[in-house]
């Protein structure tokens, strides 16, 4: 009698370590570390094609935003369309996932998910609207980085690396957030 083997999942990198590296890579906030971790990412999509996560394909476009604005190349309104789009692609991978046959207002997506309601207003904004300040755009990278760590990277590491985030503070954030989008009419 033949014993089957263990299915064995096919990933992009090479183990574990590689893993790991690119994650603090990626999160590090040095830009040099952060552009390795980059080139990291190209390589593995470039093995991995389409079956990449969406959460590392995210992050490393988000990251890329980041690491062009702190190198000062880019003028504000190229910025703005940098991490506009990045924004957008987030917004509308992570909860494409999310619909079903019937259509589901983005913003109830975004609940279920826990994407804060103001990221999917500031999507709404660079979509259809008036393009936002850099500055809310800044933030609302910085507001889906912390929840793609949260929610994909420490979940892979397999603990939570992550500290809570306060209530308050987010309630805070979402409250400026929207009062500088001003899209009440919306829903």
């Amino acid at each position: 009698r033949k014993r089957l083997k263990p299915l064995r999942t096919v990933v992009a990198w090479r183990g574990r370590a590689e893993w790991d590296q690119v994650m603090v890579g990626l999160y590090c906030g040095d830009s040099r570390l952060q552009q390795e971790a980059l080139d990291r990412v190209s390589a593995w999509k470039s093995r991995y094609g389409p079956k990449m996560p969406l959460a590392v394909d995210c992050t490393a476009e988000l990251i890329r935003c980041k690491v062009l604005d702190s190198s000062g190349r880019l003028k504000s309104h190229e910025l703005i369309l940098s991490y506009g789009l990045a924004l957008v692609r987030f917004v509308n991978l992570i909860t494409e996932r999310k619909q079903k046959m019937v259509s589901i207002p983005l913003r109830q997506l975004a609940r279920e998910v826990d994407i804060p309601i103001w990221v999917v207003d500031l999507r709404h904004e660079l979509t259809h609207g008036k393009l936002p300040r850099l500055a809310l755009c800044r933030k609302g990278c910085d507001v889906v980085l912390d929840w793609l760590r949260k929610t994909y990277w420490s979940r892979q590491l397999g603990n939570n690396l992550c500290e809570e985030s306060e209530d308050e503070e987010e309630e805070q954030e979402g409250v400026e957030a929207n009062a500088e989008l001003d899209n009440d009419a919306w829903e």
